[in-house]
């Protein structure tokens, strides 16, 4: 088990700005990991997408262990109209980090996954070891098998080179600071977007992509951050990990649910010429909590209402824009 604070490891954490980073970030420090250990390349200083700026930051950091959570993401509408930019953006960044972070002999590289690198019909829950038995949602294939490139690379670097990285899967993730942009997020902050929107119109319907019918299983970023923690701390094998809740809930029940929660009193139209996305996601968690402890604390419920309520302060930094959620 490594001692993150005690040995003063020097941990590279790409995305530690950003909506996960920012709280794994803060669960390191309260481990104990001073702000020098912790260091946070900025896109502004170095574009990882660009050969020269990767092997910059390797030769100028010199860490112990590089954490990697940048990645350009988005829900089902993002993902159509940038397919291209996801797949390679996404690939480049994962591949040569890593490439990077071996010459540079760094002593673990911790990779982060996508639910989305799954099969379309995964049988449920989802196995770790039914990650290949078929092609993704078509809708977030391009972004899935980018993020999946990291699981052969990391396999291949540990079975080559005796390399140190590991890889997580975790589900679909809400909180406090998520994007509600309306042209790019998730589902989540997109219907509490919508709903506190119509409010403020004074507008009684809503309109959602979909039937409804696809379930979700949802994880605070609270939660998803801790598990990222203890995987550095504890986990060194070779095989992908879920990260999740373990709970399932439809998409027409977790709009309902955030209706209630915002206090929106009116109609939902389902828009059904619209995708669905993947029919089901629900993991297996079970190996996460067998090898590194790993158990979510913050039900649905509740990391719904503080979600709301930390949007509910922002809003004026927000605008009340209307644009199909993604999934």
């Amino acid at each position: 088990m490594r001692n993150l604070a005690g040995d003063r490891t020097k941990i590279v954490l790409t995305g530690g700005a950003g909506f996960l980073g920012s709280v794994v970030r803060r669960k390191l420090q309260e481990r104990g990991c001073s702000p020098e250990q912790i260091i946070v390349p900025r896109s502004r200083d170095y574009d990882l997408t660009t050969e020269a700026a990767v092997a910059r930051l390797l030769d100028d950091t010199r860490p112990d262990v590089l954490i990697h959570l940048a990645a350009v993401v988005g829900g089902i509408g993002a993902n159509r109209e940038h397919p291209g930019t996801f797949y390679y953006k996404n690939l480049v960044m994962g591949a040569m980090l890593m490439e990077y972070a071996r010459r540079a002999d760094v002593g673990k590289f911790v990779a982060i996954g996508t639910i989305c690198a799954y099969p379309k019909f995964t049988p449920v829950p989802f196995k770790e070891e039914d990650l290949w038995i078929g092609y993704p949602e078509e809708t977030n294939a391009p972004y899935g098998i980018a993020k999946k490139g990291m699981l052969v690379q990391a396999q291949a670097y540990r079975q080559e080179f005796g390399f140190n990285a590991i890889y997580l899967l975790p589900v679909n993730l809400y909180g406090p600071n998520d994007n509600f942009d309306p042209d790019s997020s998730h589902v989540i902050p997109a219907l509490i977007k919508k709903c506190m929107d119509a409010q403020a119109q004074q507008r009684d319907t809503i309109q959602l992509w979909g039937t409804g019918r696809p379930t979700r299983e949802f994880l605070y970023v609270d939660d998803a951050a801790e598990a990222i923690v203890l995987a550095t701390e504890r986990y060194d094998q070779p095989d992908p990990i879920n990260v999740g809740s373990g709970s399932e809930i439809s998409v027409r029940d977790l709009a309902q649910l955030i209706t209630r929660l915002t206090g929106f009193q009116g109609a939902i139209q389902w828009d059904e010429s619209q995708p669905d996305g993947q029919p089901r996601r629900r993991l297996d968690i079970s190996k996460a909590k067998d090898t590194f402890g790993f158990e979510a604390n913050v039900g649905l419920e509740d990391g719904l209402r503080r979600t709301i309520a930390w949007y509910q302060e922002q809003r004026p930094n927000h605008k009340e824009e209307i644009s199909g959620e993604a999934t």
